[in-house]
């Protein structure tokens, strides 16, 4: 069986951090058809994921995190939902059991988390708690995942400065210091570890 690859919100250009085999896409907006790659139109703040449980080995989203609410009313009115929380659920079911997921966004607190009106969740060098081991505090908000986390770290937007399969090396790590202590790092990358 072929490894998969899903990228949330992958608009015209799909990423497959993990080099697998197949590659899939799901965007909100109908993207052009990719030759051996299959995208499906689906808005993942308010729907699931249109996939079966455990058909990918990993996931990434680029950009994308900052886009799904935290919170919206019932269509009635009288009771609120958490879309986040929903789609980090819809994240975990997908995966396979060990399958990784990659997250990088823009975070607290740099600017570029606030400046683009569209961004209406901002994740913060500790959001990852909610979602992961031991705490899983988003439990109380209908969070059943279990995730574990492989990496989180921040890192200067734009230029990727970590990949999953490139490992962070003692140059790497330097020039992140570096930027750091100047304020350049604007972006936050999530690699989690699903369990089941």
């Amino acid at each position: 069986m072929s490894t998969r690859h899903l990228d949330l919100g992958c608009g015209a250009r799909p990423r497959n951090p993990y080099q697998r085999e197949a590659l899939h896409g799901v965007d909100i907006a109908a993207a052009p058809a990719f030759p051996g790659h299959e995208l499906r139109l689906a808005n993942v703040a308010l729907e699931p994921i249109p996939y079966a449980d455990g058909f990918f080995d990993s996931i990434s989203a680029y950009d994308f995190l900052e886009h799904i609410p935290r919170i919206l009313p019932t269509p009635d009115g009288r009771a609120t939902r958490f879309p986040f929380v929903e789609l980090m659920n819809e994240i975990w079911r997908v995966l396979r059991p060990d399958g990784l997921f990659y997250g990088y966004t823009p975070a607290f607190p740099h600017p570029s988390a606030f400046q683009d009106p569209t961004h209406v969740n901002i994740l913060t060098r500790d959001s990852h708690i909610y979602f992961t081991r031991p705490d899983f505090k988003a439990r109380m908000y209908g969070f059943r995942g279990d995730f574990s986390v492989v990496r989180v770290m921040f890192v200067k937007g734009g230029e990727f400065e970590y990949e999953p399969t490139e490992p962070a090396g003692l140059a790497r790590r330097y020039r992140l210091g570096r930027r750091a202590r100047r304020g350049e790092l604007s972006h936050l990358v999530w690699e989690f570890r699903a369990h089941k």
